[in-house]
């Protein structure tokens, strides 16, 4: 049995959702450059908007050689939230010892 409730979820905004992924990622402790976040000198995510969706990616491991990027669209706000808690993981499964 499903309800309907008679209304959904506001519209997903890529121009005004990356601002905020932006400021979330800086608030993790990392620095931003060409739409890379870094921390130390090493590419950890990146995140760019892309028509009606923000492509955005982690790095499998930490590495200054040429990070390989596992990539993923965000199309929602709950797609946002959940590239932050996986991006929170990692850093933390990561700590100081792959820098």
């Amino acid at each position: 049995m499903t309800e309907e409730w008679g209304f959904s979820a506001p519209p997903f905004r890529p121009d005004e959702a990356l601002p905020r992924l932006k400021r979330e990622l800086r608030d993790l402790g990392l620095s931003e450059r060409e739409g890379v976040f870094e921390r130390r000198g090493v590419a950890l995510a990146r995140a760019v908007a892309d028509g009606e969706q923000i492509t955005a990616a982690i790095v499998r491991r930490p590495t200054r050689n040429g990070p390989e990027w596992q990539g993923r669209p965000l199309k929602s706000a709950a797609d946002l939230r959940q590239f932050v808690a996986d991006l929170k993981k990692a850093l933390h499964q990561w700590g100081d010892r792959d820098d």
